[in-house]
């Protein structure tokens, strides 16, 4: 097989390769990916400072065409970058697809950005002095990917890390390197500079230490792990460096009394289970209040019988595999702690063999759940959720908030009152009505609160606070 290369300072390289394995069928090797070095990973930040003056100058339009061709790439080639997708991560392939148009309309939108830079002019409080108020990129941007969605968020980084002037050294998760490179190669053809993007693919405890370790690295911005996520923010500090952090979740969604049942089924099942329950926005915690409980949680058994678990690149699948064996292992670790601490398995949470050898796992539904149970704080990231049970709204909310994590939340009422309630109150950067937990916007803002997040909003017009420092100037008339 060939190697795909890391890309340093403009130029392919690198013989020491893994395997990218298919959990669908674990047989299938997706492609040989190169293993950067820690020194590797100190010439690419090497090359982006290098790169930086001249980009960070560059015209607005020459970054507009180069993210206007990026975009435009990736949908034109979106079925073959999702089959790609849904091969190295096992996302099933309509979703992959998505996921891969996504991307696009993300390099669309900042392209337009490009052509959008603005700054202000104000008076002075002193006579005949002028101000300007103006943004000016960071300098090099580490970037640092999650598995889960392996060319949205690369993507939702780069693109804005590109638009504003920056110049980046992308390190995407070792478990799917297949689309990172196909981004960087689409970006690389389409016309940037050399150093200006940097792709150093291998393991964290390499890679990603090189560069938390590097001064020269004015910016990082990380999505993963809350463990990491604390990493990231320790070695930023000491270098007194930016840092943008997108870590855990244990979303709620709260099912009232008055819910219309098959929206909200539809809602919990879409959160908790599609993409195999693996997005930090997904709904691992319902909270059912009592009126409501048993109906709901008798369709939502109903709902989970329908679901097929099969190969994410076969017809008709709606849940694929789980990403690896190590996430498998953590799943079921979780679904034994479950039964340990009395919550009751009211659905699935068996190991399943299909055709292809893959880590296939059946949607788990746990009932009689606390909120004080392993199961219902901590982050499992598979498809496994909890119902909780609770007397009314007051408490359904009280135990919503109750979480170290606050990214997102959803509500299935038909009360108006509760709804505008709970938009309110509920302690989360993103709030659902009716709708799934998991599922947002390329134009507006994401992000969490509490344990979840740190530092300002990703995506749409908000990525600009990161990107970007502010530059205040005075001049005498």
């Amino acid at each position: 097989m060939t190697i795909h290369q890391n890309l340093i300072a403009g130029e392919w390289t690198g013989t020491n390769a893994a395997e990218n394995i298919n959990p669908s069928d674990t047989n299938e090797v997706v492609g040989l990916y190169a293993q950067a070095s820690a020194e590797d990973a100190k010439a690419a930040i090497a090359a982006a400072k290098a790169a930086f003056p001249a980009w960070s100058r560059s015209g607005i339009w020459e970054r507009h065409v180069i993210l206007k061709k990026a975009g435009d790439e990736i949908m034109a080639r979106k079925d073959e970058l999702g089959a790609l997708l849904a091969r190295e991560e096992g996302k099933t392939l309509p979703e992959a697809i998505g996921e891969t148009i996504r991307a696009s309309q993300i390099f669309e939108f900042f392209a337009g950005e490009a052509l959008r830079l603005a700054g202000e002019v104000v008076p002075s409080v002193r006579p005949n002095i002028g101000i300007e108020i103006t943004r000016e990129p960071l300098g090099v941007i580490g970037i640092i990917t999650p598995w889960n969605f392996p060319i949205a968020i690369p993507a939702w980084k780069i693109a804005p890390a590109l638009c504003y002037g920056n110049t980046v050294v992308f390190k995407p998760a070792d478990l799917v390197p297949g689309c990172s490179w196909a981004i960087a190669d689409i970006l690389h053809r389409a016309g940037l500079p050399k150093g200006v993007l940097n792709l150093v693919m291998g393991k964290g405890s390499v890679v990603g230490q090189a560069m938390l370790d590097s001064p020269d690295i004015a910016g990082i911005t990380f999505t993963g792990s809350t463990g990491t996520g604390k990493r990231v923010a320790t070695s930023s500090i000491e270098h007194n460096r930016k840092f943008q952090l997108e870590m855990g979740g244990k979303n709620p969604m709260v099912v009232l009394d008055d819910a219309d049942l098959t929206v909200a089924v539809e809602a919990a099942a879409n959160s908790g289970f599609f993409s195999t329950g693996q997005r930090c926005t997904a709904s691992s915690r319902l909270i059912v209040t009592e009126g409501i409980h048993d109906k709901f949680v008798a369709a939502l058994t109903e709902k989970l019988k329908t679901i097929v678990v099969d190969n994410a690149m076969k017809p008709g699948t709606h849940i694929g595999p789980v990403v690896d064996a190590r996430q498998l292992q953590t799943d079921t670790d979780y679904i034994r702690i479950g039964k340990e601490e009395g919550a009751k398995l009211a659905f699935g949470g068996e190991l399943i063999s299909r055709e292809t050898p893959g880590f296939y796992l059946q949607p788990t539904l746990f009932t009689e759940a606390t909120n004080q149970m392993r199961i219902s704080r901590e982050e499992i990231f598979g498809p496994v959720v909890s119902v909780i049970r609770v007397k009314d709204y007051e408490e359904a909310l009280a135990t919503a908030i109750d979480t170290p994590f606050g990214l997102s939340a959803g509500i299935a009422t038909t009360s108006l009152k509760h709804a505008t309630h709970f938009k309110r109150n509920s302690e989360a950067g993103m709030v659902m009505v009716n709708l799934p937990t998991a599922g947002v916007d390329f134009h507006v803002p994401f992000g969490g609160r509490k344990g979840s997040s740190y530092g300002p909003r990703e995506q749409g017009k908000y990525a600009v606070e990161f990107y970007t420092t502010v530059k205040t100037a005075y001049t005498l008339a």
